[in-house]
């Protein structure tokens, strides 16, 4: 593929892969006015954002067979059109119930993006190029965080937070347009790829029985759940905790996605030296001593905005040392079945999420120590599971 080309693909599938943070992101600002404006309490508000994140992870499962069936463009642009007239929906919105019903169609709609994106990555660049390009996609996809809190705070505190559903309609439209007109066909369709319910199980057990799949799918999911755990618990913990008002809000936001986004530059960097299997047991690590120093300092009551603020940027630092190499090593081992593939790595990390979420809604409220709780289960547990699917592998190769 030609060089000057890349940089223009690598956009594109990075603009793909934002619509779906960008969507989480952008209306967090807005939780206290949604709350008063629909007559409800932020933690119900909360489960607007499980039930996007339940939506996104179910219709991975959706999109996979109907990727490979039908080629990239077609379920991608049908996707796209359910997630612009869903925005719209939520312009209108008048109660929460309805609210978190919509939240739940738009997110069906983004995740087509999300896997398709995913997918072209597997069908343009060679395996070993993957990491680098995840980590490229993540410079993209890590200045949604940054730019969307942000925007979304101004937004809202000067227009309301229906704007910011206006603005991501508007969003949508661009992409749709941009990958009409901006992408290669990557992929043949496949007519013997069944939509019946038994193949597409059969279809999607194949891929999972893979050793070196379920070893990385479920150990970049349940670390990566700790970045949904901060996401969801977030509004929470700096409006209502630390009482900062919602500019400020997006400030933060917008700074902790430097971690993120600076970490997975810093991956490319070190994957000249390092392999990604060292990248991920380094991060995991780091990352189990981070959030063990939180939680101890946390239950001593020593932290205050600043401190808290420091240990989550360390924090979702080892996140985007270890999500860029986690996907790649878990699409590694296809060719056939890669739409499957990344939308069964999708779901596992984006239903995942929703239970994080969900776990946040339900707990966090006036402590913030049950976030810290859940991270901490959430990285300890990824980092057994390495060391246990690390065996697997061997064992099989």
């Amino acid at each position: 593929m030609i060089k000057a080309n890349n940089f223009k693909i690598i956009l594109i599938l990075g603009l793909l892969t934002a619509l779906g943070p960008f969507s989480i992101d952008m209306y967090l600002p807005g939780f206290s006015g949604i709350a008063t404006d629909l007559n409800t309490t932020v933690a119900k508000v909360a489960m607007t954002l499980s039930s996007y994140f339940i939506g996104i992870s179910a219709g991975q499962l959706l999109y996979g067979p109907l990727l490979d069936r039908y080629g990239r463009k077609i379920p991608l642009f049908t996707g796209l059109l359910v997630y612009i007239f869903a925005s719209l929906g939520c312009v209108f919105v008048k109660d929460i119930d309805n609210f978190i019903g919509l939240r739940f169609i738009q997110a069906i709609g983004s995740c087509a993006a999300t896997v398709a994106s995913v997918s072209m990555v597997r069908d343009l660049f060679p395996v070993k190029e993957i990491p680098k390009v995840f980590s490229m996609l993540m410079l993209v996809v890590g200045l949604s965080p940054m730019l969307a809190p942000t925007v979304g705070g101004y937004v809202t505190a000067n227009f309301g937070w229906q704007m910011v559903f206006v603005i991501l309609m508007c969003l949508g439209i661009i992409i749709l347009l941009a990958s009409h007109f901006g992408l290669p066909t990557t992929y043949t369709p496949d007519a013997t790829i069944s939509l019946k319910p038994k193949p597409i199980i059969k279809n999607f057990w194949s891929v999972l029985k893979e050793p070196q799949f379920y070893t990385y799918a479920f150990t970049g999911a349940i670390s990566f759940s700790g970045l949904f755990t901060y996401v969801a618990a977030s509004p929470i913990l700096f409006m209502d905790i630390f009482q900062v008002d919602a500019k400020t809000y997006g400030w933060i936001f917008a700074f902790m996605s430097c971690s993120f986004i600076g970490a997975s530059q810093l991956n490319s960097v070190l994957l000249r030296k390092y392999t990604s299997e060292q990248m991920i047991f380094s991060a995991l690590i780091t990352q189990s001593v981070i959030i063990l120093i939180f939680l101890i300092t946390a239950l001593n009551n020593l932290l205050g905005l600043y401190e808290t603020i420091g240990l989550l940027f360390l924090y979702l630092g080892c996140l985007g040392i270890s999500n860029p190499n986690t996907a790649g090593l878990t699409l590694a081992p296809f060719t056939k079945n890669t739409g499957s593939a990344s939308a069964l790595m999708g779901a596992i990390q984006l239903g995942l999420g929703a239970v994080a979420s969900f776990a946040v809604g339900t707990f966090v409220i006036n402590s913030m120590i049950p976030m810290i709780l859940i991270m901490t289960t959430t990285t300890i547990t990824a980092l057994f599971i390495l060391q246990i699917g690390k065996r697997t592998i061997k064992v099989k190769h």
